[in-house]
């Protein structure tokens, strides 16, 4: 059972930003699912049941858990969720598209690395609070911390993936300085990092095509830049105010992944400045909650737990949403809660039920 009282507006935030997400996926999705599916709702009925339905059990079963229990389970879990990752290159189970080996089919199709994003957090927050008492020490700690997260990286890289591996990489560096690892060690693992990630990214065409574009979207406006230049321009359409819900232009036919990672861009259009900013500041309040949680634990790994879960979602948001805006490289990472998938959704109600 809980040993402390739930955070009742984090559970109402919880459930209003998963009304909005279900909301604009109905409106991002409608035309694609007419012409596709000849059902308007097709996407919606869907992530209803392989999303809501699923994560809301897991919500309500782990709410219910100490997360102590966690604690427990860590080792097991996170071993689980590797041999997971390796799954996806066996032919067969793991199934691929546009070069990627990101999904598993177990008769349920499913993306291992958005569960392995929660059993990450789990187990290095067991971790590093077993070792609190050696954090700064550089054999002790972090060089198993490096190896550690090298095998975790190398299966992401296989896959590619390097959207999750950034996030992998910055949720890692984040825990074990709020650990109170040594920053002079965390500069050198970035100094380190940088160099080595741009290099790979220089031997995957397509995810140098995301870079390019990134830097150079009017080079290419109607091949590698077409994304991100329909994503700015549909954002930029929306005003003040708005077109109104349902009234997004881009949608229809010009802007790609509308129902998944382009789905900030179709709420910004149709919701206008100043309601997009509202939803920005949910994410936010959300976010300042979770650490709040993290402040009131009397338990290291419970502060750990809930500063990871909170780096965790608010850092993907942003990524997403800075993509969007031309801020940063397209990455394929889905909004928190928001959008169509049930890999992503299912993780994030888990890990709230987890927090509250």
């Amino acid at each position: 059972m809980k040993l402390h009282q739930p955070d009742y507006i984090l559970i109402i935030s919880f459930f209003i930003l998963i009304f909005i997400g279900l909301l604009f996926l109905s409106s991002a999705s409608y035309f694609v699912a007419c012409e596709k599916f000849g059902d308007c709702f097709f996407h919606l009925k869907r992530q209803l049941v392989r999303g809501l339905l699923p994560g809301l059990i897991l919500f309500l079963i782990f709410s219910f858990f100490n997360y102590q229990f966690f604690k427990k389970w860590s080792l097991p879990l996170f071993l689980l969720t590797l041999f997971l990752l390796g799954m996806v290159f066996i032919p067969g189970i793991g199934l691929a598209k546009d070069q990627a080996h990101r999904w598993v089919d177990l008769g349920i199709v499913f993306q291992p690395s958005e569960f392995a994003k929660l059993a990450f957090i789990i187990y290095l927050s067991a971790w590093l609070s077993k070792n609190k008492a050696q954090i700064k020490s550089f054999k002790e700690v972090f060089l198993p911390f490096v190896i550690f997260l090298i095998i975790v990286s190398g299966l992401i890289v296989l896959q590619p993936d390097f959207g999750t591996l950034m996030i992998f990489i910055s949720l890692a560096m984040a825990l074990y300085f709020i650990a109170g690892g040594r920053i002079l060690y965390i500069g050198g693992l970035i100094a380190v990092a940088i160099p080595a990630v741009l290099f790979m990214l220089q031997k995957i065409s397509y995810s140098w095509d995301r870079i390019t574009a990134f830097l150079h979207p009017e080079l290419d406006p109607s091949g590698i830049g077409y994304h991100i230049t329909q994503a700015i321009l549909a954002i930029s359409s929306g005003g003040i105010l708005g077109r109104g819900l349902g009234y997004s232009s881009q949608k229809v036919s010009y802007l790609p992944e509308v129902i998944s990672d382009s789905i900030f861009a179709v709420m910004a259009e149709e919701l206008g400045f100043i309601a997009i900013l509202i939803v920005i500041a949910l994410y936010f309040y959300m976010t300042y909650r979770i650490f709040r949680l993290s402040a009131l634990s009397d338990q290291f790994f419970g502060k750990l737990l809930a500063v990871g879960i909170g780096f965790w979602f608010i850092f993907q948001a942003i990524i997403n949403m800075g993509a969007m805006l031309g801020i940063f490289p397209l990455t394929g990472i889905p909004l928190p809660l928001i959008g169509y998938g049930g890999s992503s959704f299912v993780v994030f109600c888990a890990a709230f039920g987890i927090l509250v």
